[in-house]
């Protein structure tokens, strides 16, 4: 899942990895049913049915990602989901010695440094887009 440690992309885009964790969190839906997802999340109904068809809204966060994969059995919390999402950026980062200014410039999507900074420190909200590109600037790294 998008919140475990990303070591590399496999060759991957970052469509591709969208792609997969929609995929994901389409199964989490899939197995508790778009009533009890709307029920245990702030997330409206047309939201989880998009999720559920693995078509992630442009506005999809990467909390309400967290919120969703949340409801699996053995899977933290949603805040603990993202803190674990956002360290693991970190972590990669020092791994594949990278700072904020070389991922801002891997990215493709606007984005400067100070932005990627705030928002892997959790200090701004982060869409789940924007933490597919990032995390697959920094697993393409990982080598």
């Amino acid at each position: 899942m998008f919140h475990d440690q990303r070591h590399d992309v496999d060759g991957l885009t970052v469509a591709d990895l969208r792609a997969e964790y929609a995929q994901d969190l389409a199964a989490v839906v899939d197995e508790h049913g778009v009533d009890a997802v709307v029920d245990a999340t702030d997330l409206d109904r047309d939201v989880v049915a998009r999720v559920g068809d693995a078509d992630l809204p442009a506005d999809f966060t990467l909390s309400d990602a967290a919120s969703v994969l949340s409801l699996r059995d053995g899977v933290a919390d949603p805040d603990t989901v993202v803190e674990i999402a956002c360290d693991h950026l970190l972590l990669g980062m020092t791994t594949g010695v990278m700072d904020v200014d070389a991922v801002a410039s891997e990215l493709a999507i606007d984005l400067d440094a100070k932005e990627v900074q705030q928002k892997i420190e959790r200090r701004a909200p982060m869409t789940f887009d924007e933490f597919v590109h990032v995390q697959h600037v920094i697993a393409s790294r990982q080598r």
